[in-house]
């Protein structure tokens, strides 16, 4: 019976890990198609992995707060209410045509994809016995991997229209002729994020009428008055905690701008149309990512964690490099690794990065959640790039450096320097 009350509510938990999986995984589709629809240059449509971002950077902290002074269950439900109005609002911002409205859209929807993280990851480790709770979390986060191939997919179908105009065809066009095909390209986000939005109504309610188990997590070997367990940036003072934060930092930075550019890199190197080039990001490098992970997890019972960082991070800079240098299929599919190679990277660096902290380990892990600000800030300067070489191939050149951090991580910064 015991076991039973936590089914319907673990059910729920894990529906979750699906919603911000698409978050991120929708962006690659996103700025291609809002760069179309409003007329943009590629370092504005780059502010919306900016907008998605600043909202987990900024949202963080009050959102484990806010779970700390009231209940789980309260900050899923906020953390629901905020991603439907985000994807609600993205209707007006269709009908305004608005490129402020929709990325003020993407926040909130970040906002609300905050508290969810911040939320389902540790509850559900809660929810039944000890012993299984690596596993139900590992299960849990198998539907954030399902999110991360089938948001290009679905995304690439739905919202991409395949209609690619030259800049020579849009400039002969008339006035009129043209605000009706850019008013329709922003329409097509419509049908979809009503649909999102609607279904997570429904999440909101089916949270509301459900009665979720009250659990704790057990700190009764925990003092929350000792000495530095306190949010203070002194736990940086350990080297190999600060090399983890710049490694995380390039890391998401890497991650996020291979994938948000691909559709117009594919267009770039091998004339790929846009809906063809997000079929292949969904079906090929997620897929990709997704194995990687499980294939990283059996390698590591051979290869030292830190090693396999290096391996994995000077394979990613060497693909780079045929990427940068090369174009057709060759160049494409140079791409596309890169997944597979990157899937270790965010949990290694994360779990060396807290090595033998001790009671800092929560505040060190706070530092290294908050870098995931880099995916804001990398594919800002690979826009900036294209933007004044004329070039999206060579904007590449972000990740790879990049990598070049990981790699120093993982080859000397992850060392743990005791003090004599």
């Amino acid at each position: 019976m015991s076991k039973n009350k936590y089914l319907f509510p673990l059910i729920l938990v894990t529906s979750l890990f699906f919603l911000w999986a698409f978050l991120h995984n929708i962006n690659p589709i996103l700025i291609p198609h809002l760069k179309k629809a409003c007329q943009l240059t590629d370092t504005q449509s780059s502010f919306i992995d900016s907008a998605v971002y600043l909202g987990y950077f900024l949202i963080a902290v009050p959102a484990g707060l806010f779970v700390h002074k009231y209940s789980y269950k309260s900050g899923i439900i906020v953390g629901l209410i905020l991603y439907a109005i985000g994807a609600l609002l993205f209707i007006p911002a269709a009908n305004a045509h608005s490129y402020t409205f929709f990325l003020v859209a993407l926040f909130i929807i970040a906002s609300g994809a905050t508290f969810l993280e911040t939320i389902a990851n540790p509850y559900i480790t809660l929810l039944g016995d000890k012993e299984t709770s690596a596993q139900r979390l590992n299960f849990a986060q198998s539907f954030n991997g399902v999110g991360a191939f089938v948001a290009p997919i679905i995304g690439g179908q739905v919202i991409l229209s395949g209609i690619e105009h030259t800049p020579a065809e849009l400039k002969n066009m008339l006035p009129d002729q043209l605000a009706a095909y850019l008013q329709s390209e922003a329409n097509t986000v419509k049908i979809p994020y009503l649909v999102i939005g609607g279904l997570v109504i429904l999440l909101i309610l089916l949270f509301v009428f459900t009665k979720l188990p009250n659990v704790k997590e057990d700190d009764s070997a925990v003092d929350s008055h000792a000495p530095g367990t306190e949010f203070s940036a002194a736990v940086l003072k350990h080297k190999h905690v600060g090399w983890a934060v710049a490694a995380q930092f390039f890391y998401v930075g890497a991650q996020v701008g291979v994938g948000s550019f691909f559709i117009r890199y594919a267009k770039f190197v091998a004339d790929i149309a846009e809906r063809d080039a997000a079929f292949l990001w969904g079906t090929i490098a997620m897929v990709g990512f997704m194995v990687g992970r499980f294939a990283g997890t059996f390698f590591m019972r051979f290869i030292d964690a830190a090693k396999l960082l290096s391996i994995y991070a000077g394979i990613s800079i060497l693909l780079l490099a045929i990427a940068l240098t090369t174009h057709g299929n060759v160049a494409l599919y140079a791409v596309m690794a890169v997944p597979f190679f990157m899937s270790i990277m965010f949990p290694t660096i994360f779990a060396l990065g807290i090595k033998g902290l001790g009671e800092e380990t929560k505040i060190a892990s706070s530092f290294l959640v908050m870098a995931i600000i880099g995916g804001g800030v990398a594919p800002l300067f690979m826009g900036l790039i294209s933007d004044r070489t004329g070039s999206i191939q060579m904007a590449y050149i972000v990740p790879l450096l990049c990598f070049a951090v990981v790699l120093y991580y993982g080859l000397k910064g992850h060392k743990v320097i005791k003090k004599a």
